[in-house]
């Protein structure tokens, strides 16, 4: 009967859910070139191949997306054999810029669901100021945050947030009418960044929809109701950046930035699952 490195089957699932070797060995604490020797090896012992690898993309081959559900399953069984002594829950409170998640939130969750089983993980989402501050008041372990101004120094830059004119791709734009526009509600650095810019370009505007994070934003914008300042990475599938078709100034990037509190090696490691996973929805499959 063959015997399976269970390390190796931990960084096929990973691989294969976060589409990257990179994002895999971060969550493994590990290089690149590991964790891809780990999966050739699990190939060997299997006799099948189960990723298809070019330069920009990682993918499951046939037999790769026979073997990930089973995989799954085998992760499951030893990492509850080894909590069978009724090792306690961890628990990870993090706080989350609105503009930071979007429809991507339900793939984060199954992605860090199979990197860390027993996580509790507490999610609270908000302005980047109101996160930062409940971070500092020590209420949250962590804090992703866009960085829109240098006043606040440090953090690791997680990826570098690209924004556009999000819109409908059947939006229409009357001439002589102001620009139709969502937001998030008042203070929000993203909505201060996008009405400086209209104004600065002599554009006319007006709020017809102020939405309570990026879900309803982009439900706005999928309507056909308004044009919204979004992450092009967050922004609803469908959705068009219509700037330059609409004649909107561009829009400036902004880092994302974690900030962290954490002692416990392992949930460093589940906060780095976390980042990785959120790095990942940078790629493009």
């Amino acid at each position: 009967m063959k015997t399976l490195d269970i390390e190796a089957v931990q960084a096929f699932v990973l691989t294969a859910d976060l589409k990257s070797f990179t994002r895999a060995a971060e969550v493994m604490s590990t290089t690149q070139s590991a964790v891809s020797l780990k999966i050739k090896r699990l190939e060997d012992e299997l006799g099948r191949r189960l990723l298809d690898r070019t330069p920009r993309l990682v993918r499951l081959s046939a037999d790769g997306s026979t073997f990930l559900e089973p995989a799954r399953t085998l992760l499951a069984a030893h990492h509850g054999a080894v909590d069978c002594f009724g090792l306690e829950r961890r628990r990870l409170v993090v706080g989350i810029s609105h503009h930071i998640v979007g429809a991507e939130l339900p793939i984060l969750l199954r992605r860090m669901k199979g990197a860390e089983p027993r996580l509790v993980l507490e999610i609270r989402v908000s302005t980047s100021g109101h996160v930062l501050d409940e971070f500092d008041r020590g209420a949250t372990d962590a804090a992703i945050v866009l960085r829109h101004d240098s006043r606040r120094r440090g953090g690791e830059v997680v990826l570098t947030e690209s924004f556009g004119w999000m819109a409908a791709p059947d939006f229409e734009q009357h001439s002589g009418e102001p620009l139709r526009l969502a937001t998030q509600a008042d203070p929000c650095s993203v909505r201060s960044m996008a009405v400086d810019a209209l104004n600065k370009a002599g554009i006319a505007w007006t709020e017809v929809f102020i939405g309570g994070g990026v879900a309803t934003i982009g439900a706005a914008i999928s309507a056909g109701l308004a044009v919204a300042a979004l992450g092009r990475r967050v922004a609803p599938a469908g959705t068009i950046d219509a700037g330059a078709q609409l004649g909107l100034p561009p829009l400036p990037s902004r880092d994302v930035v974690l900030h962290a509190r954490l002692r416990d090696r392992q949930t460093k490691n589940s906060l780095k699952a976390l980042v990785a996973a959120i790095r990942a929805t940078a790629v493009k499959f």
